[in-house]
């Protein structure tokens, strides 16, 4: 029996798509929890084109992030500290400040979560950020850490 599942069921599929299933598991547990109705032309209609509205914004996703990529491989974002002789910070450069900077470049926030970053810069010069964006596309940030002084 072909369903049009109404939310996510695991092992089944997911919400708005439709799925071959049992009669008996279709009609004595799909259908009333309301986790499914029976499959009509329509809603197979409805299914395909959510579907096709859900690929095309996986698209712009990620070619939204390989943009963010590109144009933090052409921009190394600097930041001035106060350091001591050895080029030790005072203070430390955060994720938080990396993805303010970040933001600055690109035009528009951007979240902190999508550096991987294991702890703090707390030294003098270049350090290399690795970066996980969304559609699946990771990157590199080069940032550049001068003495105030």
């Amino acid at each position: 029996m072909k369903v049009f599942l109404k939310r996510d069921v695991p092992g089944v599929g997911k919400a708005n798509e439709i799925k071959t299933v049992s009669d008996g598991y279709a009609r004595n547990y799909l259908i009333p929890r309301g986790l499914a109705v029976p499959a009509s032309t329509g809603q197979t209609k409805a299914a395909q084109e959510f579907a096709k509205s859900q690929q095309d914004r996986e698209i712009r996703t990620r070619e939204r992030s390989l943009q963010i990529v590109e144009q933090l491989k052409n921009s190394p974002l600097h930041f001035k500290a106060k350091a001591g002789e050895k080029g030790r910070l005072y203070g430390s450069i955060t994720s938080a400040d990396v993805a303010q900077a970040i933001g600055h470049v690109i035009g528009t926030s951007f979240d902190k979560r999508s550096l991987l970053m294991d702890r703090p810069i707390r030294e003098l010069g270049e350090h290399k950020i690795a970066l996980k964006l969304k559609g699946g596309v990771r990157g590199e940030a080069r940032v550049v850490v001068e003495s105030e002084a």
